[in-house]
């Protein structure tokens, strides 16, 4: 079964993340699993599941919470706010990047975690622009290839641009996930007023650009995600060989998206609560002695 279930999450993610046509997919995954409802099931424990449970519910008391669309950088913006109720003093900021997915209900959940966290949470939806994230996740898959990332990056620095003066201008942070991971990365290369970013699993941009690099990174990434690490690894490698705050984690045993508790057969509980008490504290020490 281990080996037909690593089988099965490759294909899955060849298909998630390469583009790949549906129904040759479908066609890959029967003859794998040696019938149509076999199939289906290896897929449903693959797949997230938009009717699994949230970690902490949208009316949580402790939590303000709001989905809010406007402009920014000239084009249609949406994103989720969640931060502490009743906030005592100002808290820092960190953008909540979701996966190649959009802004889901996964993402909104995360979102909520981080503002129990101590955090002031904003997660954008990049497919604003485009009429947002349908409920289509294949849909949604396909808009996220057409992404225009000049203007996604320049509409996480204005969220971010806006953030720091709303409140004693707060230092800002970033955490991503997938496709998510990937734009933390990037944006530590874009926006030299981030101060902290945590990469899970993300693809990463070519090693020749860490020297860009002036926010604090944790990258958390996942032993047997082969297609991310390629890239993710010689990046953290460039980042202290630049002598950049870097800190790269490898979780072993564990696949693509082990923190995504919407995920059956990926979803790792230890993996991904160590990376999270990892991440929260990574935020804590970088974000709340360095307001400016």
């Amino acid at each position: 079964m281990s080996d037909l279930r690593a089988r099965a999450i490759a294909l899955y993610d060849a298909f998630t993340h390469d583009h790949r046509d549906r129904r040759a997919f479908m066609a890959e995954m029967v003859a794998l699993a040696g019938s149509a409802a076999a199939a289906e099931a290896l897929i449903a424990g693959i797949a997230a599941s938009p009717a699994a449970a949230q970690q902490i519910a949208p009316t949580d008391p402790r939590l303000d919470t709001a989905k809010r669309s406007g402009t920014e950088a000239g084009k249609p913006a949406t994103a989720y706010f969640a931060a502490p109720k009743d906030m005592k003093r100002p808290l820092p900021i960190v953008l909540v990047i979701h996966e190649n997915r959009g802004l889901n209900a996964h993402i909104e959940d995360v979102a909520r975690r981080v503002g129990l966290a101590g955090f002031r949470a904003i997660a954008p939806d990049f497919l604003a622009p485009q009429g947002g994230t349908p409920t289509d996740e294949d849909r949604a898959r396909v808009l996220i290839g057409t992404i225009d990332y000049d203007l996604a990056l320049a509409q996480a620095k204005s969220f971010l641009t806006k953030a720091r003066g709303e409140r004693g201008g707060t230092r800002t942070g970033a955490v991503g996930f997938c496709w998510g991971g990937a734009f933390v990365n990037r944006l530590a290369v874009a926006d030299p007023a981030l101060t902290a970013g945590v990469s899970y699993y993300g693809p990463a941009p070519d090693p020749a650009e860490a020297g860009k690099v002036r926010a604090a990174l944790m990258l958390q990434l996942a032993e047997k995600d082969a297609r991310v690490n390629a890239t993710a690894l010689p990046w953290g490698e460039a980042l202290r060989k630049a002598g950049k705050d870097a800190t790269t984690h490898v979780y072993p045993g564990v696949d693509h998206a082990f923190n995504n508790d919407t995920s059956a057969m990926r979803y790792d509980a230890a993996a991904a609560k160590l990376a999270w008490e990892r991440t929260t504290t990574f935020l804590h020490r970088e974000l709340d002695a360095k307001r400016g």
